[in-house]
């Protein structure tokens, strides 16, 4: 691929665009702060205001939520996985129904591999703003969210609806749900019954990392944070790796399906080669990086100092529910 072309496929993070009417909570006290970003694939945006920044299937997407303190997202449930690490920031992520079977705080660099069937949300609890990446499972990341009852009906006291096709409307706008178009319906206390409540001590031993256990387990070779045989056992149809200065190799190799660098901390020179000539590009935290499968690659960090990165390769397994294994 050409710098251009390779270009076209890193998105920086002092670039990203965001959305602030993305999801049903939009206007929600407490929630009405927060932004929405889709990197890479379509994301689950009920919005058409939200900017998707690379459109190319990869069997996965890429976002992240950008909150100040105090702010949360609304308790939700997805069909596959979804996958966050802490960029900046302190969060606390909850779950259960009313968002209070259990709950854990994470640090800039954890990772959380929420259960899949089980309500969720999270807050910012520290000082600044602070911004959460997130890895959703399919190229159609499960067909949506799946909204707790309280969340429609909350929205619903503060002019926002979602249609049964997947779309918001703002009755404060003056907006009305077209013809033909009706009110999502809430959940039934009869289909709740299949979101279990889970404890905390149910979550976080298979389901939580801490960033300097898998710094200290990719000194020799990239972590491996979930995968089969992850830290995280999961077969979500992606695995997340966790590139350091000691496990980063100047070998140029490749990937038979495509994948994403997304720097945690430092800078890092991505070179590539194509026709016969090799290319570089510097990336910085925050960034992403899409690469195609099939091109030849490395990735070392650029200067001294902490230096880590999260790597995201799809695998042929299709997205689906937490593996059980």
């Amino acid at each position: 691929m050409t710098p251009d072309e390779m270009n076209a496929r890193i998105v920086r993070y002092g670039e990203l665009m965001p959305c602030k009417t993305a999801f049903i909570d939009a206007h929600t006290p407490g929630s009405n702060q927060k932004e929405n970003f889709t990197i890479i694939g379509g994301g689950v945006s009920e919005s058409p205001d939200q900017h998707v920044h690379i459109g190319i299937p990869h069997g996965f997407n890429i976002g992240a939520a950008g909150q100040p303190p105090k702010c949360r997202n609304s308790l939700h449930s997805h069909r596959t996985a979804e996958v966050f690490f802490v960029l900046s920031g302190r969060w606390r992520f909850f779950w259960g129904r009313y968002g209070d079977a259990g709950e854990v705080v994470l640090e800039e660099g954890d990772v959380i591999n929420i259960p899949t069937g089980i309500f969720r949300g999270f807050e910012n609890i520290g000082t600044d703003y602070g911004m959460i990446m997130a890895v959703l499972g399919g190229d159609d990341a499960g067909g949506g969210v799946i909204w707790a009852p309280q969340v429609i009906e909350d929205a619903a006291d503060h002019g926002l609806v979602l249609g049964d096709n997947g779309k918001l409307y703002d009755t404060k706008k003056g907006e009305a749900l077209p013809g033909g178009v009706a009110p999502l319906p809430v959940l039934t206390e009869a289909e709740m019954k299949a979101y279990p409540e889970p404890t905390t001590a149910d979550v976080v031993p298979r389901h939580v990392a801490r960033y300097w256990d898998m710094v200290a387990l990719g000194d020799r070779k990239p972590a491996l944070v979930i995968g089969e045989n992850g830290t995280l056992p999961d077969k979500p149809g992606f695995e997340v790796h966790l590139v350091t200065r000691g496990s980063a190799t100047a070998e140029m190799h490749k990937h038979d399906l495509p994948s994403v660098l997304m720097p945690m901390r430092g800078h890092w020179t991505v070179k590539w080669d194509a026709s016969g000539e090799t290319h570089s590009v510097v990336l910085n935290p925050g960034d992403t990086m899409s690469l195609p499968e099939g091109v030849m690659h490395s990735a070392q960090p650029s200067m001294t100092g902490e230096a880590s990165m999260f790597h995201v390769v799809a695998t042929v397994e299709g997205a689906g529910p937490t593996w059980k294994g």
